[in-house]
């Protein structure tokens, strides 16, 4: 229930007494009693269904932002954390929740390249730990606080992992996980002008403490044109037997590789964008002259490639590679011929091994820029 109180003026005092009528005097102190309730403990103040503004129902509320006004220790004591209330303030079921915390909180970070520069880059973080099924829940902010304590500081698995350790002491959790995504850029060179550009990668840094053990995992989008190997053949079928010119269809697409990082030596982004593109060499251009589009045509009709194909020769990349544990490709090859994409998923080890996948987990593959 709210409690509603109302205002006590002297025009009461002319009233006609009740016998059982409280005393001004002994509304006042009623009145006392709630607002320290309601200051120094919020959460019983809650329980009991009192209003925060049964404590100061007497008073008019200032309309003026005040600028002047610093909060001492004393005073910050006072102020209400329900998030860190009793039990009894729980709502729903009291289970443990796997995962809580904050996704897209922004800022830039600094990243080491293989060549021992850095680089700072934009970063969307994803953080979360385990709550315990006796916890209401957690005070999210110290998650993003822990980053400003690495200010300055290259970023890392043994830096990520850092930061995840900090933050799961101060919010006295089992578990913890921490997502790094940025957009990871490399110079790249034309098949035949020699012209360069940058090209943009999809990457994602992860890091998990369970149980005591600690997962890095590294994700990347990769981007390929796939041309499809049977209409290469009915193209050419056409061409040598009624002299018909004929265009085999290719597209934009796109393998998502996730993979634990494993063993003693580093596996940089550049190492992984090398294993993908010496697996699928069809990469999208980011600089051409006609030189390098025609180049490109006879790179394609050289590497005609199905989505089976795809995943089956990053398998064979990635299994190569005693730097990487279990790992899982997904690729789309979103359709030129087709109103509809060809997709594949390949998993090696338990990590990404699962029953069901997330219903939007190919449409997040589709690059628009």
């Amino acid at each position: 229930m709210n409690m509603f109180v109302p205002s006590i003026t002297a025009e009461s005092s002319d009233a006609q007494p009740c016998p059982l009528a409280p005393t001004v005097e002994e509304a006042q102190q009623a009145l006392d009693v709630l607002r320290r309730l309601t200051a120094y403990a919020p959460a019983e103040a809650a329980a009991l269904g009192l209003s925060m503004r049964a404590g100061r129902a007497d008073a008019a509320l200032s309309r003026s932002y005040p600028s002047e006004f610093v909060p001492d220790p004393e005073y910050k004591a006072t102020l209400p954390d329900l998030q860190n209330g009793p039990e009894s303030l729980i709502k729903g079921a009291h289970v443990p929740i796997q995962h809580v915390g904050v996704s897209n909180f922004r800022l830039p970070l600094d990243y080491r390249k293989c060549d021992g520069g850095l680089i700072s880059l934009e970063t969307s973080v994803t953080g979360s730990v385990s709550l315990d099924a006796a916890k209401k829940g957690i005070n999210m902010s110290r998650i993003m606080r822990s980053f400003y304590g690495h200010a300055g500081k290259a970023f890392d698995f043994a830096r990520i992992e850092s930061v995840l350790r900090s933050y799961l002491e101060n919010l006295e959790s089992a578990d913890a996980r921490l997502q790094l995504s940025f957009r990871y850029p490399m110079m790249r060179q034309s098949l035949r002008s020699g012209l360069e550009g940058y090209q943009y990668y999809d990457v994602a840094f992860e890091s998990v403490l369970k149980g005591g053990q600690s997962t890095k995992l590294l994700h990347l989008d990769y981007v390929y044109s796939s041309t499809c190997p049977c209409s290469l053949e009915l193209s050419e079928h056409a061409r040598v037997t009624r002299g018909q010119i004929a265009t085999p269809h290719s597209q934009r697409s796109v393998a998502r590789v996730s993979l634990v990082v494993d063993g003693e030596r580093p596996l940089w982004i550049e190492d992984l964008v090398g294993l993908c593109n010496a697996a699928i060499p069809t990469e999208t251009q980011v600089m051409v002259k006609r030189e390098d589009e025609q180049a490109f045509a006879e790179l394609n009709a050289s590497n005609p490639i199905f989505v089976e194909d795809a995943v089956r020769l990053l398998c064979e990349a990635l299994e190569g590679d005693d730097r990487i544990g279990d790992f899982r490709v997904v690729a789309s090859h979103q359709e030129s011929l087709h109103s509809h994409d060809a997709v594949s998923i390949l998993t090696r080890g338990d990590t990404f091994s699962q029953t069901s996948q997330d219903p939007r987990l190919f449409s997040s593959l589709i690059h628009t820029a």
